[in-house]
């Protein structure tokens, strides 16, 4: 097609700053669901504590990516919207129920008696664990086309396995950044119990994708598609091996390199996000639904896209002040 009008560019632009929430989200929300899955780790409350205090300022702004992403397929492409949420409306549910257990559980774990601390830290987990398994879950069915087969749903358990460790990888990442001492060794020792089973878990994932979306093969293997998109694997590698030997090798972190842990597994997200987005592009809805069938009227766009050429920079602003201003390492948090 040849997209030379407004009608026909404007939908790709919607598709495209979709794209972008869910990858901030995927990638911001990850670490502190990593995080959360990390905290039973820790081994004493003061631990536990500045686990929770690196996530604190950030965590509920992360969240709004992921309202900003299914904000604009519910308006640019109501259709979609329709068919997605039908299909995964059991997952989506378990999703919002473990990010309102988390929510609750971060507040509550330092306004309540001590002796109902474990408990929430519990609840923490919980919610973690949830809320990255039901996405991993609805990840698999999405690329699977809503496969209700045996394939298709082996396919999403095997991503809702993954997820949360890849979560896990990132969070660590980000405790090495944020912490000193012995819970960042602690964090280093995590991201290298959980970087080969996540690693291999990814490659199974990659060929397996082929075999329940039969659609990637063309676009991957075929002749001269093959070779240029030969870097995207091959970037995925150099990233896992940078990763595996900061984590092998203590001397490094303590040089302040830690942070190419974080910055590896960010790369690894981003180039598998790229990669999907070209495996299933034009469509919206996998076999069913492409971003043009999907969009509303160009002018209910084009109206939608006045809010949304104000709001996004705003977002991207204040996301990046408040990184600024809350960088540095992270203490016990602590409530007056």
């Amino acid at each position: 097609m040849n997209m030379t009008t407004w009608a026909e560019v404007l939908p790709l632009i919607f598709l495209a700053v979709m794209g972008l929430a869910l990858l901030a989200y995927v990638i911001l929300d990850g670490y502190d669901l990593g995080v959360g899955l990390l905290l039973p780790l820790a081994e004493s409350k003061e631990q536990k504590d500045t686990m929770i205090s690196s996530i604190g300022p950030f965590w509920d702004a992360n969240e709004t990516w992921l309202v900003l992403g299914v904000g604009v397929l519910l308006v640019a492409f109501p259709m979609a919207h329709g068919l997605v949420l039908q299909a995964l409306y059991l997952p989506v549910a378990v999703m919002l129920i473990g990010l309102i257990l988390r929510g609750v559980a971060f507040d509550f774990r330092v306004k309540a008696p001590t002796k109902y601390v474990p408990f929430w830290n519990r609840a923490f987990f919980v919610g973690s664990l949830l809320a990255s398994a039901s996405q991993g879950w609805m990840l698999g069915s999405y690329i699977t086309g809503f496969d209700q087969g045996w394939l298709g749903l082996a396919f999403s358990l095997g991503i809702a396995l993954t997820l949360p460790a890849a979560y896990i990888l990132l969070g660590a990442g980000w405790l090495i950044m944020k912490t000193e001492g012995e819970l960042q060794t602690h964090a280093v020792r995590w991201a290298a119990r959980v970087l080969w089973p996540m690693g291999f878990a990814l490659v199974a994932i990659s060929v397996a994708t082929p075999l329940v979306n039969p659609g990637v093969v063309a676009k991957w293997f075929s002749v001269p598609e093959v070779f240029g998109l030969m870097p995207i694997p091959l970037s995925c590698a150099i990233a896992f091996f940078a990763v595996r030997w900061v984590v092998t090798h203590p001397n490094v972190v303590k040089a302040g390199y830690g942070w190419v842990v974080f910055a590896a597994t960010v790369l690894i997200f981003v180039l598998a996000f790229f990669g999907l987005a070209y495996s299933i592009f034009p469509d919206i809805v996998i076999g069913r639904m492409n971003v043009w069938q999907a969009a509303v009227s160009t002018g209910s766009l084009t109206v939608i896209f006045i809010g949304v050429a104000i709001t996004l920079p705003v977002i991207i602003i204040y996301t990046i002040y408040m990184y600024r201003v809350f960088w540095g390492k992270a203490r016990a948090l602590t409530y007056n």
